[in-house]
């Protein structure tokens, strides 16, 4: 059907490419340009009967849409073709939770799941039965059942929310382990099968799953190194996070489900944001990595003003003379942006180099701080870190002045302990 700024041969292709992530054999794709919806099937009659027909013909036993469909136009399409019919969040959820490896990964993935299935309880009961044994989807005829559907899967809903709750605590506790110890964590970012897994493995010499799929790469994976300066070989200590890779239109309740994990790119000292600079839709892409950005709050500067979005463009290898040519002449005017192939190793040299200039003071800045005196821990805090140039002790108010050379993430942790 399409997406919004893209063309639709991009928009089928990724459709494509989202269906192959887990497996199923496409034998027909064809897009459509909808002048008016259909309540009740989303597309027009005729191009109802006419899939109807492709689907007899082909033996389908699965159909995709590339796009949101209600409940309703959901059952209308599958009693039509009599076949099985999901939409892209459908789809989505489905590849979401064959890639999860941690325990984590899979509570985040059945909670979005059952929170979508949940809206699905209003199709027929037939569906119902013939999803028993599903993810989430339990039922019977009869009104009763279908509440009893519902019960069963808001109290899963709410287990599932208490123990993501223990999650985020956890992964509060190590971020605050990691601020204390002042290592900056820089994110790595971007739109699905940019290369961000395949770059993580270039910085930090790993093994994480990459694989050209959409979605290869679902449970957050961190790794403690060290960046050599190649001029001075000089060391400056960090700590690498891959995450999951963003899409457009990405059900919001993935976004809300994985929150937790996505909590790491908000703490972020840097985030590389990987983009497939040979891909035709790269603009597209990155902007829907920007939106998603914004709607976690990430802002693009720093107390020090330094940038905390640096624009990493992968996959310089695969374009044409012309077209490096032209994207390295844009890279080279901008302070924030780093042209790399991370599958040869182009470019990593200048990457790593930009990082350890960011970081040679550990992104450090001088910050004014005021103390009152029975804030003693924040105190002591400071002095244990060796935060502290200047202080001037105020006998009349009891207050402690202090000029401090810290990190933003120190600066973050050091007001939730004030505060």
């Amino acid at each position: 059907m399409g997406q919004p700024d893209r063309t639709q041969e991009a928009a089928l292709e990724e459709a494509v490419g989202l269906a192959e992530a887990i497996n199923l054999k496409v034998v027909y794709r064809q897009s459509f340009a909808l002048n008016k919806i259909s309540p009740a099937t989303l597309l027009g009659k005729g191009n109802v009967e006419n899939i109807q027909q492709i689907i007899q013909a082909l033996a389908v036993k699965l159909v995709v849409m590339d796009g949101t469909l209600s409940p309703v136009q959901q059952r209308n399409l599958e009693q039509a073709w009599k076949c099985k019919v999901i939409d892209r969040t459908g789809l989505i959820l489905e590849i979401f939770g064959a890639r999860a490896r941690t325990s984590e990964g899979g509570l985040q993935v059945e909670l979005a799941a059952l929170k979508h299935q949940r809206s699905r309880l209003v199709r027929s009961w037939t569906h119902l039965e013939r999803q028993r044994g599903g993810f989430g989807f339990i039922g019977g005829p009869g009104e009763t059942q279908l509440e009893l559907d519902r019960r069963m899967i808001d109290q899963r809903i709410m287990k599932l929310e208490k123990e993501l709750i223990n999650v985020t605590k956890m992964r509060g506790l190590h971020r605050k382990a990691r601020q204390r110890q002042s290592i900056p964590v820089i994110a790595l970012v971007g739109y699905t099968n940019a290369g961000k897994s395949t770059l993580f493995n270039r910085l930090t010499q790993s093994n994480v799953f990459a694989e050209n799929l959409l979605f290869a790469t679902l449970d957050p994976t961190m790794r403690r190194c060290e960046i050599i300066n190649p001029a001075t070989k000089g060391k400056q200590e960090v700590i690498f996070s891959d995450t999951v890779g963003f899409i457009s239109n990405l059900p919001t309740q993935l976004i809300a489900a994985f929150r937790a994990t996505l909590e790491e790119v908000c703490t972020a000292d840097l985030i590389l944001h990987v983009r497939d600079a040979a891909h035709p839709d790269a603009k597209a892409q990155a902007q829907d990595v920007e939106k998603i950005l914004h709607e976690l709050n990430i802002v693009d500067r720093q107390p020090d003003d330094a940038p905390l979005i640096v624009d990493v463009y992968n996959k310089i290898d695969l374009l044409s003379a012309e077209e490096r040519f032209v994207l390295l002449n844009q890279v080279s005017r901008r302070p924030n942006a780093v042209a790399i192939s991370a599958q040869n190793g182009e470019g990593i040299e200048t990457l790593l180099q930009w990082i350890y200039n960011r970081f040679q003071n550990k992104g450090a800045f001088v910050q004014t701080l005021v103390l009152k005196n029975d804030e003693g821990a924040a105190l002591a805090w400071c002095y244990q870190q060796g935060l502290v140039l200047e202080r001037y002790d105020d006998e009349t108010t009891g207050q402690i002045d202090l000029k401090l050379f810290l990190t933003a993430s120190q600066l973050d942790y050091l007001r939730k302990i004030i505060f």
